[in-house]
């Protein structure tokens, strides 16, 4: 996965978006990090693995891939304000159902709100790519989504989104 190009498309959409939207200046982290938390949300929810009430299947792979990408924008996010755009992807394995997996996130996501350390953001972004991987993701369909996506974004900006 080319993390370095991610942190610099992201990075190019941030700028536009403080810029048009006149936020220079503004610290962002607690609407970032809501949004990451909210996205996860929305994850959780296409891939219904927590439903166990519910007999209707998870939404289309596609769909939980966007999903799964539009957080992947936040967590870019957070790195760059955070200044650390300079990670090194960490293979990791969890124990634990997929239900697990999207709590120790949501874990993560609040310690690295707590302390804004490297280490909790690389565990959160390792952990993050993990999630992707045990939903059946490779890291190339990552990243061409991810590209996907950041057009999408920026399309939506030129209209006034």
């Amino acid at each position: 996965m080319k993390v370095e190009k991610l942190f610099d498309m992201q990075r190019q959409l941030n700028d536009r978006i403080i810029s048009e939207h006149r936020l220079e200046g503004q610290d962002l982290l607690a609407e970032q990090i809501l949004a990451l938390e909210v996205e996860l949300g929305e994850l959780a929810n296409e891939t219904r693995c927590f439903k166990y009430w519910s007999n209707k299947p998870p939404a289309d792979r596609h769909i939980i891939l966007e999903e799964y990408v539009d957080g992947l924008h936040f967590i870019l996010s957070l790195g760059i304000v955070l200044k650390f755009e300079n990670v090194e992807i960490q293979t990791i394995h969890f124990e634990g159902s997929l239900v697990q997996t999207f709590q120790r996130v949501y874990d993560l996501i609040t310690k690295l709100h707590e302390q804004k350390t490297y280490e909790s953001f690389t565990g959160l972004f390792d952990l993050y790519l993990f999630l992707g991987k045990n939903l059946g993701f490779t890291h190339q369909e990552i990243e061409q989504a991810y590209y996907d996506k950041n057009e999408v974004n920026h399309q939506r900006q030129d209209e006034g989104y």
